[in-house]
């Protein structure tokens, strides 16, 4: 049950949302037991944010698991994530940040997992 929400800078084009969208999809397997049948995603574009007093293209990806992963599943999925939004956005992977929050519990389908 992973949630990766994206908010950037730079805009994304629909063209570009897809190749993200599956790019991300097959990303979060690198966290184990994890994969895209379970993946819900969300894009922001176009926002106003400043990274180190800067304008430049920037982004943050927020991931939401439910249960957790060893550090270097996280650090395996943030290369992942930071490469994708490098290629497809051209956002330099040092003004990129990444988080992991874990949850305990997660309701679905009118029910809790």
């Amino acid at each position: 049950m992973p949630y990766i929400a994206t908010r950037t800078s730079v805009a994304i084009s629909a063209r570009k949302e897809q190749a993200i969208k599956e790019r991300m999809g097959e990303a979060i397997a690198l966290i184990p037991g994890k994969s895209e049948g379970w993946l819900m995603l969300s894009f922001e574009d176009n926002l106003s944010m400043y990274f180190k007093g800067s304008e430049e293209p920037c982004a943050i990806c927020q991931v939401q698991l439910y249960g957790s992963a060893a550090e270097e599943d996280y650090a395996a999925l943030s290369e992942q994530l930071t490469d994708i939004l490098y290629e497809e956005l051209g956002i330099p992977t040092e003004r990129i940040y990444i988080t992991y929050t874990e949850i305990g519990a997660w309701g679905w389908n009118g029910g809790m997992l």
